[in-house]
């Protein structure tokens, strides 16, 4: 049976510019699933529901639909502030850290018009390549509850496999994207450094880590 997550991340877009789907439906549709899957591979560590719906009514009510994400859901990486939305870096440390202001990565993706359903998982400050941490379950791939989901952007890439979100950015400096992607059957691009702001919570490895996109295609 055909369901909204089936269709890719290009495929989302052009339906809701076309009007056959409304952003308020498919936020829906992903926070129902975040719901009923995410218990059991670990993707998203902060869901954040009634913000995601009132973003989405806003973007309709507003109408811009050219902006290139407009309507389309996805999540921060936990290493990405969002302001208001609880940000860990995946350290107990930081267990109840909000900031007040977001990143640059956060402010292009919403000027894009891309509606944010929370947080993805990550490790402590994004360093090893699995995506444990002591703030959150374990981010799992979900062709195999048995096995981890790699990192550190393993969150990003259970939650695309799982059809949780059509997309997630990621960060990369090590593998950090390629790895997830591999462990979860996904396509993962690691950019050239300084072509997409990596944002300041990774200000620790500047020059080194930057953002990219965790996706089913390569479109």
């Amino acid at each position: 049976m055909f369901e909204l997550h089936h269709l890719s991340a290009l495929e989302q877009g052009e339906w809701l510019r076309r009007g056959e789907v409304r952003p308020r439906e498919l936020v829906e549709h992903y926070l129902e699933r975040i719901e009923r899957l995410n218990p059991r591979v670990g993707a998203l560590t902060v869901v954040e529901a009634e913000r995601a719906l009132a973003r989405a009514d806003e973007l309709e009510r507003l109408g811009a639909r050219s902006a290139p994400l407009w309507g389309i859901p996805l999540a921060d990486k936990e290493l990405v502030r969002r302001s208001g939305q609880r940000t860990t870096f995946g350290s107990r440390l930081l267990s109840e850290h909000v900031p007040t202001e977001s990143d640059e990565l956060v402010e292009h993706l919403d000027a894009a018009g891309a509606i944010s359903l929370g947080a993805t998982a990550a490790p402590e400050f994004g360093l090893p390549s699995y995506t444990e941490s002591r703030v959150a379950p374990p981010a799992r791939t979900p062709y195999d509850l048995g096995r981890g989901a790699g990192g550190s952007s393993g969150g990003a890439a259970a939650a695309v496999a799982a059809g949780l979100l059509p997309f997630a950015p990621g960060s990369d400096g090590g593998g950090s994207i390629r790895i997830p992607a591999a462990a979860c059957g996904l396509v993962g691009l690691k950019p050239s450094r300084g072509r997409v702001p990596a944002g300041s919570g990774l200000e620790h490895l500047a020059g080194l880590v930057v953002a990219g996109p965790i996706a089913r295609t390569v479109a």
